[in-house]
């Protein structure tokens, strides 16, 4: 990932983590209210960060790669129903963990469609050798 990439990677990942944060840290007292709006911000997140390495990512392609962070997101719920309904320290810790989710979950992303940017690079420019 060049230095241009990972800076607009780093203000999409950060705006988006910021987001399901303040949602996740204000909703805290309504278990499972965040949810659609921080799978909203995700899949905005993902489909933002193809476009950085020209990649066109619908957003059914965008649901099942977040898909894949189920397990991350499930500790997210556990944390909440254990924690979150409890004022203050309940919202510290919801905004917390669906700030550090989305963060986690958006560099797994972007470093992935790096390194697939990078080998479709790297196949194109064999191909030129023939």
């Amino acid at each position: 990932m060049n230095a241009d990439d990972k800076k607009k990677c780093h203000g999409i990942i950060h705006t988006a983590s910021l987001a399901a944060g303040a949602i996740g840290g204000g909703l805290a007292q309504l278990p499972g209210s965040d949810a659609v709006p921080i799978t909203a911000i995700q899949i905005g997140m993902i489909i933002s960060l193809g476009t950085v390495f020209g990649r066109e990512i619908t957003e059914t392609a965008a649901k099942s790669i977040l898909g894949g962070a189920l397990s991350a997101i499930g500790g997210r719920t556990l944390s909440q129903f254990l924690v979150g309904w409890i004022p203050g320290f309940g919202n510290l810790i919801n905004a917390t963990t669906a700030t550090g989710i989305t963060e986690g979950l958006g560099w797994i992303v972007a470093n992935n469609f790096a390194e697939e940017a990078s080998h479709s690079k790297e196949e194109s420019d064999d191909g030129e050798d023939d």
